[in-house]
């Protein structure tokens, strides 16, 4: 048989949901921009309907694939392995960002600008407090629902 899947991997067939959303995040962007400038909120939210649209109809799409037995062992391998790049390629976005802020913060270069930096009103916030517990409260809900993926359907 020439269309028996011989092999653990899902071939997706060609989708349109990257064009729409490409077209659609621009649409968004380019009506944010009119907005600010005084034209109305329309094509914006033109823009952001066309990108929830395409949310909504892609990841029913993946879950479809799931249902239907594509997501073989190795394909949620590769979606986990996914996911983890993506979230290591956040933070260390934010890590290089904050890198900066401090960087030029703290030592200015006024031999190389030319002009002072004066330094705002710094104040110290107890990070055992507030910071402690929201750290904790989005730590402890990423753990729970890591842990309700992986329970039973039937419990």
């Amino acid at each position: 048989m020439a269309h028996a899947k011989n092999h653990d991997y899902h071939i997706l067939r060609p989708s349109a949901w990257p064009l729409i959303a490409s077209v659609g995040a621009f649409v968004m962007l380019f009506g944010a921009v009119l907005w600010m400038h005084g034209s109305g909120p329309w094509m914006f939210l033109m823009g952001f309907v066309a990108v929830l649209y395409v949310m909504f109809g892609w990841w029913s799409d993946v879950v479809t694939e799931s249902q239907q037995g594509d997501h073989t062992p190795a394909v949620r391998i590769g979606l986990r392995y996914g996911f983890i790049l993506f979230v290591m390629s956040e933070v260390m976005f934010f890590a290089a960002w904050f890198w900066s802020f401090f960087k030029h913060a703290l030592y200015p270069m006024d031999e190389y600008i030319g002009s002072t930096y004066i330094p705002p009103e710094f104040y110290q916030v107890d990070a055992f407090h507030l910071p402690l517990i929201t750290t904790q409260v989005l730590l402890l809900s990423g753990c729970a629902e890591t842990w309700l993926l992986y329970i039973p359907a039937g419990l």
